[in-house]
């Protein structure tokens, strides 16, 4: 240590010194000669203030740095290494487990009905690049996140000290920077979606027959969005606006708030990752292996005309009756793509 900061210390503990033990002192006096004021040493009533909180004087720039203890960090560090931690372990695993075990027992959703060989398309290409943009910046923030929470009891064991610290590092300028990619993409999925997101009745036979997820030749009418995409939809816009809030607070610490609500922020921001990742690997796994013609909606756009059918029929009529009307026609398939 250089003997300036020697110097800053020595100051600060003076400092910290006179401006807590003076009033104790001058409480000492003025008690009976047998009466100890904290039934201690006199360090004891210094020492108990500054773990209570008491901020001394200082010369330092950052008025912050008068305060020596700050106790509350000891219960925020027991939850989040505590209960946060160890419930999201819990709940990550758990939903690996569920759908590890839904395609052993109902495998692929597959058509019940032969393609048609026609396409009709789901998604334009502002939308498909409103979600990958959200997608791919989550994506990047989950594992960087995780790295975090759980990098130190995990990777670093795996990879050694030197390269998790160099993996962390760039993995924290990534989160940082890329966070405020997500929120764009989380603006935009809103302002594209949110109309089509409004719960209606038709959520209710979605809802009663599970969306047709475990039985076959079951599917209950639905339009842009059945009922489970909604719930993804929201649980990303929701879950997103508080992670971008909390997210915001802890990439300019103390500009809103005190330490006590960067440590509640940071906890907040912990469990609606959790939570989110939770919810989207549920939606990556139905949009991918979970079911035959998923990944086309957000992959080319155009979508099978079959799959259309089963899956959002409803949709698929509007469309079609929209497009038949185009072309001067009162019914019929809608044209290849």
């Amino acid at each position: 240590m250089t003997s300036w900061c020697k110097a800053a210390l020595a100051a600060l503990m003076l400092t910290l010194t006179f401006t807590v033990a003076g009033p104790l002192a001058r409480a000492a006096d003025t008690a009976p000669a047998d009466v100890q004021p904290f039934n201690s040493s006199p360090d004891a009533g210094l020492w108990q203030a500054i773990r209570q909180g008491e901020r001394g004087a200082t010369t330092l720039p950052n008025p912050r740095a008068g305060v020596l203890i700050q106790s509350e960090g000891e219960t925020w560090r027991a939850l989040r290494n505590g209960p946060i931690s160890t419930y999201g372990v819990w709940a990550l695993a758990g939903i690996l487990g569920v759908l590890a075990l839904f395609f052993l027992i109902r495998g692929r959703i597959r058509l019940d009905a032969p393609a048609t060989g026609r396409t009709v398309e789901r998604f334009n290409t502002l939308e498909r690049s409103a979600h990958w943009l959200t997608a791919g910046s989550f994506i990047v923030l989950a594992l960087t996140g995780l790295n975090v929470l759980y990098g130190r009891w995990f990777l670093l064991p795996l990879i050694g000290p030197e390269a998790f610290a160099a993996l962390t590092g760039w993995g924290k300028l990534a989160h940082n920077y890329l966070g405020f990619a997500f929120m764009v993409g989380v603006l935009m999925i809103f302002l594209l979606w949110v109309r089509d997101n409004i719960p209606d009745r038709s959520d209710v036979e979605w809802i009663s027959k599970a969306g047709g997820l475990f039985r076959r030749n079951v599917h209950p009418a639905a339009k842009k969005f059945n009922a489970g995409q909604k719930v993804i939809f929201w649980a990303t816009v929701l879950g997103g606006a508080a992670l971008s809030f909390t997210g915001l607070q802890l990439l300019f610490p103390f500009y809103f708030g005190s330490l006590a609500d960067m440590q509640l922020y940071q906890m907040i921001h912990a469990v609606m990752a959790l939570v989110m990742v939770v919810v989207i690997i549920g939606h990556i796994y139905i949009g991918s292996i979970g079911m035959e013609g998923a990944f086309d909606a957000m992959g080319s756009g155009q979508v099978e005309e079959e799959w259309a059918r089963e899956h959002h029929g409803l949709w698929l009529a509007e469309v079609k009756g929209e497009r038949s009307r185009r072309h001067g026609h009162e019914r019929g398939p809608a044209p290849a793509e």
